[in-house]
């Protein structure tokens, strides 16, 4: 926040000094994560999460990261794969790629001159090797063995060249025998070093219910693969499959399809080549969102329960980036979350467990999405002057308004017609807009569309809340409000941003500059931690968000007892006197509290944590540390709908 100099107070060099502090705390958290790493692997406690890996993809994340540290250097940087390499192995790939990055990260640090590279190739038998090979300071015979101690370094000498904890090849062979590997070393003082990682192609457990492993000293000679690794988490099938990535670009229409449950992706995948369509699958919501960016598909299925975010993060990311935001987004998911993610923009959601035919169902509609020519839009504004100012706003070639003055006109029009997007005015001359709106949920009408609420009236809380019902978004006009109906527009329509207007692009860049949406908000902020209140009320605070303050559960429900305003709870976890498990069971268990948005914040990201956090009652969760962007996206996806502009 400091560093970001909002009010323009600091000086260039002050900056600086503030990206430092940032920098170092950065420093010391991947330092005390490296700590705990070794101690959960020395209790036996560290997870395993096994899953199909492509290798290529491993290999072009490692080159996209270390060419430029090695260029900086003056260093040359491979990165090759033998022939015989096979396109997957089935392995924690989280665990795999911090191995390789430690490797890779010490050497560039030790090479002055000459070149890094980085060999994958198979051996029958034994499996696969990463040998990272360098030409740096070289290791004498005797050190060998020692440097995979922790703490050890060497250099480490009372007059160091190098920084660093000595911690990153510790941690890299313990890691290595947790997947069933090793990591061996050939080196000679001023010649270089070959460190080579073998690991099976498939990580194997004997059982669940194993013995944790016992490490041997640092300094032993490595035993052999174990038969039994560490205790792990329930084996997770392995995906028979490789996703369409490879064939990219596609002749035909792409599907990317996130969903961590590896039998139902397979099912997806299978029906998508089925009915004609290319198909690339992520398990993650990362992973997701990052292949959305990098190949633009023109669908997506999403699941709503995913191991690192929910699914509607990902659904709120997709929406703010210009490149992806008019991609149709269909959830599939046990999770009933179907108000929120159609305020977001979805265009369908389907509950599972789902029936073949449901889930051709799905395709179908998704595929009349991609091949609608023209959109339909039912204007509903008795003002002449505001129907033509809209229709010239939001008119295209391929949109089509309807615009009538009067609320039995709309309804006369929805039982005959489906409209791709409805916006309505709040005071029309036969009946109010509110009540045009309960109508159409009791009439035959024959869809109802996402509406937008374009008003001049100020509503109270309790109008607010009865049309958000209904409605997907509500706009007060004003100074701005042009440019923020545009926005939800573009959003229902599923437009091409980047084929807009020049003019039209300038006015949604500027209605998403403005964060209104937290502006005279109030949300409840329960930490017992000062200097997460401290950071966190700073933060949301620039956003113009009015944030109370709990210690603990038990102020929590103070809080919301003193304040009956409060639009949003982040809720920390591990607190003391009461935890936030309790709190927010406590809370639910309150009629005028059961739709109040509640936020866990968890320390760590375990999907027990994820699922307590859900059955307690609240609406979604974020892991420490946390990130602000993040932070501020989840806020979005849950604070009520309504923008003052």
């Amino acid at each position: 926040l400091l560093a970001e100099n909002g009010d323009g107070n600091l000086s260039e060099e002050q900056v600086k000094f503030a990206e430092s502090i940032y920098s170092a705390g950065n420093d010391l958290l991947n330092l005390i994560n490296d700590i705990l790493d070794i101690a959960k692997v020395e209790a036996g406690k560290l997870e395993v999460r096994p899953e199909t890996t492509q290798v290529e993809r491993l290999v072009e994340g490692l080159r996209g990261m270390f060419e430029p540290l090695a260029g900086q250097k003056g260093l040359s940087f491979q990165v090759t794969a033998e022939p015989k390499v096979p396109a997957t192995l089935f392995t924690d790939r989280q665990r795999l790629e911090q191995i390789l990055k430690n490797l890779l990260s010490n050497a560039i640090k030790f090479t002055e001159r000459g070149q890094v590279s980085l060999n994958i190739g198979h051996q029958p038998g034994t499996g696969i090797v990463f040998e990272v090979r360098d030409s740096g300071i070289g290791i004498a015979a005797d050190q060998q063995q020692a440097i995979f101690g922790a703490f050890h370094q060497v250099d480490g000498t009372s007059n160091r060249r190098y920084g660093g904890t000595g911690l990153g090849l510790s941690i890299s062979r313990d890691l290595a025998h947790l997947l069933g590997g090793q990591i061996n070393v050939d080196s000679s003082p001023g010649k270089g070093s070959v460190f080579s990682l073998i690991l099976p192609e498939r990580y194997e457990t004997a059982g669940q219910d194993v013995e944790p492993l016992s490490l041997r000293p640092a300094v032993d000679t490595l035993p052999p693969a174990p038969q039994s690794p560490v205790a792990m988490a329930p084996k997770r099938p392995a995906l028979a499959f490789v996703d369409d990535r490879e064939r990219a670009p596609f002749d035909n229409r792409c599907i990317l399809v996130i969903e961590d449950e590896p039998n139902f992706a397979r099912i997806l995948f299978d029906l998508a080549h089925e009915l004609g369509y290319s198909c690339l699958v992520a398990h993650s919501a990362d992973e997701g969102f990052e292949l959305a960016a990098q190949y633009i598909p023109d669908a997506i299925l999403l699941d709503m329960r995913l191991p690192d975010h929910s699914g509607l993060t990902v659904l709120q990311r997709l929406k703010e980036q210009a490149g992806t935001r008019h991609i149709p987004v269909h959830i599939i998911s046990v999770e009933d979350r179907v108000e929120a993610a159609m305020h977001m923009g979805a265009v369908g959601y389907a509950v599972k467990p789902t029936s073949r035919e449901q889930l051709k169902e799905v395709f179908a509609r998704l595929e009349a999405k991609l091949t609608q020519k023209l959109k339909h839009i039912l204007l509903v504004e008795d003002d002449d002057l505001q129907r033509e100012s809209i229709a010239r706003l939001i008119g295209d070639d391929d949109v089509e308004i309807t615009a009538v003055g009067m609320a039995q006109d709309a309804l006369a029009l929805l039982r005959e017609n489906i409209y791709d997007c409805m916006i309505i005015d709040l005071k029309l001359p036969d009946m109010l807009g509110n009540e045009l709106l309960k109508r159409m949920t009791a009439e035959d009408i024959r869809a109802f569309p996402p509406v937008i609420v374009y008003t001049g009236r100020n509503l109270t809380r309790e109008e607010e809340a009865d049309l958000l019902k209904y409605s997907r978004s509500i706009i007060i006009k004003g100074a701005r409000s042009p440019e923020r109906l545009l926005d939800e527009v573009t959003l229902f329509l599923h437009k091409v941003e980047s084929q807009l207007s020049n003019e039209r692009q300038r006015m949604l860049k500027t209605a998403r500059s403005r964060d209104k949406v937290f502006e005279g908000r109030k949300i409840l902020l329960v930490d017992d931690d000062v200097r997460n209140i401290f950071a966190l009320t700073s933060a949301l605070e620039h956003k113009g968000a009015i944030v109370e303050i709990g210690r603990n559960g038990r102020e929590a429900i103070e809080r919301l007892e003193q304040h009956d305003d409060i639009d949003l709870v982040l809720m920390d976890v591990m607190m003391p006197e009461m935890d936030g498990f309790e709190a927010t069971r406590l809370i639910r268990q309150q009629p005028r509290w059961r739709k109040l948005p509640i936020i866990a914040v968890t320390a760590k990201a375990m999907k027990d944590d994820q699922q307590r956090c859900l059955q307690a009652g609240a609406n979604d969760y974020l892991a420490k540390p946390i990130d602000l962007d993040r932070l501020f996206s989840l806020i979005r996806v849950w604070l009520p709908q309504l923008e003052r502009i």
